[in-house]
């Protein structure tokens, strides 16, 4: 696969958001209440926060029922995909670029010294920890479990607990040891 075909870590795809009519999809339901509370907090005025409780009250139904815990508030770039939302945990403070991925089971936690940010294109495996005040590149993949505990280069790929990080083809550092 060359650059060109690849996901944009900088320009969002709106269409990974939007609920597909007839289809059972709470994550992208849960992402739309998160686009409403945004876009009525954006207009101001009286009505617009009014019609955010509104929002606020959808977000709970669709967090409940996806078993997320994903503030309304967070720092979230257009087009995240999260195909089974089922207890994907995100830090308030988290950062996440545009079109990520979240698998089932995801924690973005914080600590005393912040939370993480994903850049852009980020794919985060299945029941992957990403823990504290760490930097995950542009196009970069997070393996299933893994538990990552520093930074990421760009188009890295970080897997085990701790995570190593293997490093694409090309550099002369193959695999660096977490930590």
């Amino acid at each position: 696969m060359n650059n060109t075909d690849q996901v944009s870590a900088t320009i969002p795809d709106w269409s990974r958001e939007v609920p597909e009519r007839g289809e059972w999809q709470p994550g992208r339901e849960l992402m739309r209440t998160i686009r409403g509370y945004e876009k009525a907090r954006a207009q101001g005025g009286l009505s617009s926060l009014l019609i955010s409780r509104l929002w606020v009250l959808a977000h709970r139904f669709w967090s409940s029922v996806a078993g997320t815990d994903i503030p309304i508030n967070t720092e979230i770039g257009g087009g995240l995909a999260m195909p089974h939302p089922n207890g994907i945990v995100i830090h308030a403070d988290a950062k996440i670029g545009p079109n990520c991925l979240l698998f089932q089971q995801v924690t973005l936690g914080g600590n005393e010294h912040g939370a993480p940010t994903l850049i852009g294109h980020v794919d985060v495996g299945a029941g992957a920890k990403i823990l504290g005040k760490v930097t995950i590149g542009a196009h970069a993949k997070i393996g299933a479990n893994s538990v990552v505990l520093s930074d990421v280069p760009e188009g890295a790929t970080a897997v085990g607990i701790p995570a190593k990080i293997i490093l694409p083809k090309g550099d002369q550092e193959r695999v660096r040891e977490d930590g």
